[in-house]
């Protein structure tokens, strides 16, 4: 059918981010019955595709890895009876670079790859996690596996079937030399709780950093490991922060995370890079 009649969407920007890209536009006016926008997407020197059907004047574009990735957005509306508007114009944004693509690593634990397949009790054990962790994870990077020694889930005090306490994962690593420059912290997860996927506290040697919080997400990655996986309803999110100067030392050094609010959080990775 002819686009003609259709309001073609106007005031499309975009927000790259780690991983992913924030899309929105402006809403339709009411008298028009939108049935759907229509986002596609053209990587750098590839076609435009379909990308995502939305009721809502809003996309986001995940699961873009940890690398710099650029595309050209344009939106379609579609009305009740199926006609199709102009394409907007177009829109060009890139993702943010992670410090796992520029960082030389120091200590990693699982990889970045919006996966958690990898670590213990993956994909739905966590029934099982009070009698495997029952005082919470203490990893050693180089030493111990994650597919026994780091649990996919790291519960917090909201969390029933954990007990409705704090749990604690500690992650020791060795390091020949303190390292000259900034060390910068990642934490990537494939979901979270929807709802209250609430905070932990952050340690490095003794020392109290921050308290870190994190993003609500599609609560199913209790039962599923991997994001990447097309229509999935896990929702990943990335929390990449530099640490203080001077913290870590020659010799071992521990990272202490005390999920001591909200629900679970559940893992892709978590790493320590120099940059």
């Amino acid at each position: 059918m002819s686009g003609r009649h259709v309001r073609t969407v106007t005031g499309l920007r975009a927000e790259g981010r780690l991983g992913r890209i924030v899309l929105d536009w402006m809403p339709l006016p009411w008298d028009t019955v939108v049935d759907h926008y229509a986002v596609y997407a053209a990587p750098d020197g590839g076609p435009s595709t379909l990308l995502a059907k939305t009721v809502y004047p809003h996309y986001v574009h995940s699961g873009l890895g940890g690398n710099a990735r650029r595309f050209t957005y344009r939106v379609v509306t579609v009305d009740a009876a199926g006609a199709r508007s102009e394409p907007s114009a177009p829109l060009t944004a890139s993702s943010q670079v992670s410090v796992t693509a520029t960082g030389s690593p120091l200590a990693v634990v699982g990889q970045f790859d919006g996966k958690g397949l990898e670590f213990a009790l993956s994909p739905a054990g966590y029934a099982r996690y009070p009698a495997t962790f029952p005082g919470g994870v203490d990893f050693r990077a180089g030493a111990a596996a994650p597919g026994t020694g780091w649990s996919y889930l790291h519960p917090g005090p909201s969390d029933a079937w954990a007990g409705r306490r704090t749990h604690t994962f500690r992650l020791r690593f060795s390091l020949d030399t303190a390292p000259a420059g900034e060390v910068w912290l990642a934490i990537w997860l494939i979901d979270s709780h929807a709802t209250i996927p609430g905070s932990s506290t952050l340690d490095v040697n003794g020392t109290a950093v921050d308290r870190l919080r994190f993003e609500g997400g599609g609560t199913r990655g209790s039962l599923e490991g991997d994001s990447t996986v097309p229509g999935t309803r896990l929702r990943p999110s990335y929390l990449e922060r530099p640490l203080p100067p001077r913290l870590l030392t020659a010799g071992e050094n521990v990272l202490t995370l005390v999920k001591d609010e909200g629900s679970w959080i559940a893992w892709d990775a978590i790493g320590l890079f120099a940059v």
